[in-house]
């Protein structure tokens, strides 16, 4: 049972990847089961056949695409849920200090916070089992926290201030994961959204995200899709929707055994007018390329950052009876003016994702004259006629180089050992009384707190006691970087990642840049010509 239950699933991944004849099917076929049999029969040592037969999938899809992939069933689980957008537990956001589990905000509306757990909260014990001090680590504290909805957990927890521990029983439930991760007015006139990966309720959250900034009477919008690496193509569509006026094409698709696909905008959407600028750089794939490429295509506005990650390839879920699949791909995607964006494969996957590293030995990254394009993949936009190109990503209208002005090793070194994140969530747990009674809102926040030498002093003390040494030099170097950073960071915890964004935003070159541009009717005009 188990042999025939393995090779069917070799067989089915043969039939996936290939379209042959069936006399020639037949004979890969015997020899595919004749090598699975003489190995489980005759070979020398003992041998996992389940995994036998999974290696023997993966070496048929390596040598396809670098998006042709087989997950195993236990992947499948982690892989979908930042896309399904929900996922069922006790809902807190938590980090582990000095071994101990501490509660860093419970999801608002969620579980724990309708019983009374607080942020600072320490778990020391779930359902009866201790769990500080013991070496805890992040995915036992998922096994323990998630669950289905509707069951029961049972928590003790320590609170500052109070000298008896506090059981609280929380009730699982679905806790949603936000993809539009801020929403804000960047100026009177121009609102700002950041939507960091294209799940199933991003176009819901999108459009509330918008309609909750309707009473600002925006005039202008900055989409932010820089390092969103993509995910549902529906959820792209739905919101390029809203962009584009009715009937346009947005995107289409079509591959040697998928006929083309196409996807037009479909109704009236809310902002179709206004100047509107994407911004990507070279974390923006799949999705984000469709949304920015068919923004460009129809000179609805300006796409402003770096080059895009290059991924244009369309990849379709199959299942396995074992809860595994297999993600193929099935076509190209393509936008309006007719350009496949997937950048070069044939070198083998290693080189396909050390790319991004080349571009940066390249000098793409600081220098848009690094950037070479072939003359062959020359299109031009639907409205204006402007040249844009294919073949490795979108190219922006806009090109602002990479900062690294305020970069320096110790700063580097911060981040890495962890001191900084660690400072923050030990500053505001031990003053979060004092920081809510004085900045009961952002805009107090914004206005009147300023990161003051105690609190660098504090994290140049938590760098020591990680063995990273002070340097007054680097630290000068990279001081504006830093403390806009410990504002922000204190400003998540405070309030939420829509303020950890509006807070730091400012410092970023190419988010000054799309508030200039988009604000000038001169030079936006000017870039559409």
């Amino acid at each position: 049972m188990g042999f025939k239950k393995n090779i069917t699933m070799a067989i089915v991944c043969l039939l996936l990847v290939t379209s042959i004849s069936a006399q020639v099917f037949d004979k890969n076929i015997q020899k595919l089961q004749l090598t699975y049999q003489l190995i489980s029969s005759l070979y020398v040592d003992s041998v996992d056949n389940q995994e036998l037969v999974e290696e023997a999938i993966v070496g048929m899809l390596k040598s396809l695409d670098p998006h042709s992939v087989y997950i195993s069933a236990d992947e499948v689980a982690a892989m979908n849920e930042p896309l399904d957008g929900s996922f069922e537990g006790v809902g807190i956001q938590f980090n582990i200090m000095d071994d101990t589990l501490m509660v860093v905000n419970p999801v608002i509306g969620g579980p724990s916070e309708k019983v009374g757990i607080r942020a600072g909260d320490r778990i020391i014990s779930i359902d009866g089992d201790n769990v500080a001090g013991i070496g805890i680590k992040n995915s036992d504290v998922f096994k323990y926290l998630r669950g289905k909805k509707g069951t029961k957990v049972d928590l003790t927890i320590l609170r500052r201030g109070t000298s008896d521990d506090l059981r609280f029983v929380v009730v699982r439930d679905k806790i949603p994961l936000h993809s539009v991760e801020a929403a804000y007015m960047a100026t009177p006139k121009t609102a700002y959204v950041k939507i960091s990966r294209f799940a199933l309720n991003t176009y819901e959250e999108f459009v509330e995200a918008l309609k909750g900034l309707e009473e600002h009477q925006f005039e202008n919008l900055i989409l932010d899709l820089r390092g969103n690496g993509g995910g549902y193509l529906k959820a792209a569509i739905d919101i390029v929707d809203e962009l584009i006026d009715k009937n346009k094409l947005l995107v289409y698709t079509e591959g040697l055994n998928s006929e083309r696909r196409e996807h037009l905008a479909r109704k009236k959407g809310l902002f179709e007018k206004g100047n509107l600028v994407v911004l990507i750089d070279e974390g923006s794939a799949s999705a984000s390329e469709i949304v920015s490429g068919a923004v460009q295509d129809w000179d609805r506005g300006l796409v402003v950052g770096r080059r895009s990650f290059g991924k244009g390839l369309v990849q379709r879920p199959f299942d396995f009876p074992d809860g595994s699949m297999i993600r193929l791909t099935i076509a190209k995607y393509y936008t309006p003016a007719g350009r496949c964006i997937q950048k070069d494969y044939e070198n083998g996957v290693d080189a396909y994702h050390n790319e991004l590293d080349d571009r940066y030995l390249h000098g793409e990254l600081s220098n848009v004259d690094s950037i070479h394009f072939d003359d062959a993949l020359e299109y031009k936009t639907k409205v204006v006629g402007r040249t844009v190109y294919g073949g490795g990503g979108i190219m922006p209208d806009v090109f602002v180089a990479v900062d690294t002005s305020m970069y320096s090793d110790y700063y580097r070194d911060l981040i890495a050992s962890g001191s900084v994140n660690r400072m923050i969530l030990n500053y505001v747990d031990d003053n979060r009384k004092d920081l809510k009674r004085l900045y009961p809102d952002y805009k107090t926040f914004e206005e009147e707190f300023d990161v003051n030498t105690s609190l660098v002093d504090l994290l140049i003390e938590e760098g020591q006691n990680e063995q990273v040494e002070f340097n007054k030099e680097e630290w000068e170097v990279s001081r504006q970087l830093a403390e806009a950073q410990l504002k922000a960071l204190i400003a998540r915890d405070l309030f939420s990642p829509s303020e950890y964004f509006q807070s730091i935003n400012p410092i970023s070159d190419a988010y000054q840049k799309a508030v200039e541009i988009v604000e000038s009717k001169r030079d936006y005009s000017q870039y559409l010509k």
